[in-house]
C-alpha cells in the first residue's frame, strides 16, 4: 500500500506518517524498486498502533523507546511492560483531571439552568463561578 492510501486510510497526513517513521515511533518501512513506500500488514499495524497511543497522549519518545525495545527482542518484555504502564498511569491522570472538569461543567450548567427558570443565579460556596 503506498503513503497515500496510508494517510487516507487513517486520516493523517503524509508528513505525520514520514514523521513517526523518521522519529522511531514505527519501524523502517518496506520500499519499492522505485524507492516508495511500500505498507505491509505489519506495518498497517504499528501505524495504527502508533495513532492510537498519539491520540492517548503519549509522547513521541515513548513511543520511540517502545519501538526500539520491541526490535531488541523478548529479552525486553519487562522494560516494555513498565513503559506501557507508565503510559497509563498518565492516561489515567489525564482522564481524572478531564473528569474533574466535567464536573465543574455540570455544576455550572445546572446553576444555569436553574437561573434561566428562576432569575437567580446562585453558587454553592465550594464551586468557583
Amino acid at each position: 500500500m503506498n503513503i497515500q492510501a496510508v494517510c487516507e486510510r487513517y486520516h493523517i497526513s503524509q508528513d505525520t506518517l514520514r514523521y513517526y517513521e523518521k522519529a522511531g515511533v514505527i519501524p523502517a518501512v518496506s520500499r519499492t524498486k522505485g524507492g516508495k513506500r511500500d505498507y505491509r500488514e505489519e506495518d498497517l499495524k504499528w501505524v495504527e498502533n502508533a495513532i492510537c497511543m498519539r491520540n492517548a497522549g503519549l509522547s513521541i519518545e515513548m513511543l520511540a523507546e517502545y519501538v526500539r525495545l520491541f526490535q531488541e527482542g523478548n529479552d525486553t518484555f519487562s522494560q516494555r511492560r513498565d513503559l506501557l504502564i507508565d503510559a497509563r498511569e498518565q492516561i489515567q491522570k489525564q482522564k481524572e483531571e478531564i473528569e474533574e472538569t466535567l464536573s465543574l461543567l455540570d455544576y455550572k450548567i445546572s446553576r444555569y439552568e436553574e437561573a434561566v427558570k428562576t432569575g437567580v443565579l446562585t453558587w454553592d460556596e465550594k464551586h468557583p463561578r
